[in-house]
């Protein structure tokens, strides 16, 4: 194990910073998604009582009654909304389940929605009168921070500063509460979550319960993740990967079961997955090709990646 640190950057320097502190927080984190592929960041306006309901509500959902839960888990949605039970989900190139149950709550269809995109309805908790709202009030301000931290993205690749934003407006987000439940019987992997890659432009993760995040250094390492008080953990994911033709990197992450006498406990995690809408191109942007780094990926839209990712999952049979 590694025993760096990913870098730690404030939000606030580049949302009420002058012109020298936004430049300082682009360079900073611009070469983190160079080169860690992940940063923590303070002061990005999730506020903590947000937070607190948010973790209150997804635990009494999950302590719910299998059966109770089950009323929940829709089929044909892949996955992206309401409830997934235990072992569904499996990373790309594994044959083994990881060790989860998770709901998915997507964007709302308000005014102002482009109708093209087809959005599922969310799914509404009947017995929890404020887990619905507080999903709605959470994911928004997830959609903000990371709305503003594209923005700085867009600025260290030489686009204009608001090149994300019409991309993202009702953008295909998705708020995943993961519930990792206590492991009762000798596992067959040390791994609660296989090695991935996140699908979308950049993932939000907010104040997990528990250790057990790791990423993949350079020199093919895994190091821990720990974010400090009032920190989240942003990531690259492979949109913006491929948006970039390699210049910021998606970095392979996974989740490990913790030390034997902690296995009795649960971990839950919330990430917030920040899609674009799904016509937006994924084609590799002309000023991240040279000599150097020639074009790495064929053009493609975030609709059509998203559905080959989802396939390879196994959250959606391939079509013929």
């Amino acid at each position: 194990m590694s025993g760096q640190n990913i870098p730690v950057v404030s939000l606030k320097q580049f949302t009420e910073g002058n012109d020298a502190d936004r430049k300082a927080f682009v360079d900073t984190l611009g070469k983190a998604y160079e080169e860690w592929g992940f940063v923590a960041v303070k002061d990005h306006g999730i506020d903590e009582d947000t937070i607190d309901k948010l973790y209150h509500n997804v635990k009494a959902f999950f302590n719910m009654p299998t059966d109770d839960k089950l009323k929940y888990e829709i089929a044909g949605l892949a996955g992206q909304r309401g409830y997934t039970s235990f072992g569904k989900e499996s990373a790309k190139g594994s044959d083994t389940p990881d060790l989860k149950e998770f709901w998915q709550q997507g964007q709302y269809k308000e005014e102002g929605a482009p109708a093209d995109e087809n959005y599922p309805d969310n799914v509404e908790v009947n017995e929890l009168p404020e887990f619905n709202s507080t999903l709605y009030t959470a994911y928004r301000q997830f959609e903000k921070a990371g709305g503003a931290l594209l923005r700085a993205i867009a600025i260290y690749l030489n686009l204009d500063e608001n090149y994300f934003d019409d991309k993202i407006e009702f953008g295909n987000s998705i708020l995943r509460c993961i519930h990792y439940p206590p492991i009762k019987n000798e596992p067959k992997s040390a791994v609660r979550a296989e090695q991935h890659e996140d699908i979308n432009l950049i993932t939000l993760l907010v104040g997990a319960s528990a250790e057990g995040l790791q990423l993949l250094t350079k020199q093919e390492e895994w190091m821990a993740i720990n974010a400090g008080p009032g920190q989240i953990v942003v990531n690259v994911g492979d949109m913006l990967q491929r948006l970039t033709n390699n210049k910021l990197r998606s970095t392979t992450h996974r989740v490990v079961n913790p030390p034997r006498e902690m296995w009795g406990t649960s971990r839950f995690s919330i990430p917030f997955f920040l899609h674009p809408k799904s016509k937006m191109r994924l084609d590799c942007l002309d000023n991240c090709i040279d000599d150097a780094n020639p074009i790495a990926y064929e053009p493609i839209s975030a609709g059509e990646y998203l559905n080959e990712r989802l396939v390879e999952l196994g959250l959606l049979k391939k079509e013929d």
